[in-house]
């Protein structure tokens, strides 16, 4: 198991995820605790960017509970009808928003975050077994490259949840 993360000294997020993602792999690879690769992914996402917050919040019941994650305290339940998250959850589509203000139903967990990018993770039977949120203290801090770096991380997700 790694005990630091080697990070590229870029301000390239492409080049920061393509060193990212096989650390995080070698990091949760033969780990089956759920929460701990959690726990893990978040702390390598916020270590390696720098982002105001970065957690999971698992569906349990008929809701998103929060689960791990490294920042300021947060919501600790969302409806899946409300906020980034729950529209991450019904519409199963990653989500940016650029700007948290201008969205319909924003939950505002701190006045601190001003943008926004939420990632479904799917179980083995195509339902979304969990979200990983992401919030930043800029305005339009999300794009393509960080749908693209950060589907990746789900996708490694996804391996240990099907696995469960």
């Amino acid at each position: 198991m790694a005990e630091s993360l080697l990070i590229p000294s870029t301000a390239n997020r492409k080049e920061i995820y393509d060193s990212l993602v096989p650390q995080i792999q070698a990091l949760t690879n033969g780990e089956g605790d759920l929460t701990a690769n959690l726990a893990n992914i978040s702390a390598a996402l916020k270590e390696a960017f720098g982002f105001f917050w970065v957690g999971f919040y698992l569906k349990k019941e008929n809701q998103l509970v929060l689960g791990p994650f490294q920042g300021p305290i947060a919501c600790t339940r969302i409806n899946f009808n409300r906020g980034v998250c729950g529209h991450c959850y019904t519409t199963k589509q990653v989500i940016i928003v650029p700007d948290v203000e201008a969205f319909p139903g924003h939950i505002a967990c701190s006045s601190a975050s001003k943008s926004e990018i939420v990632l479904p993770a799917f179980d083995k039977n195509g339902d979304v077994f969990l979200v990983l949120d992401v919030d930043s203290d800029k305005l339009n801090d999300f794009s393509e490259i960080d749908a693209l770096g950060l589907s990746e991380v789900m996708k490694i997700v996804e391996g240990f949840i099907s696995s469960q």
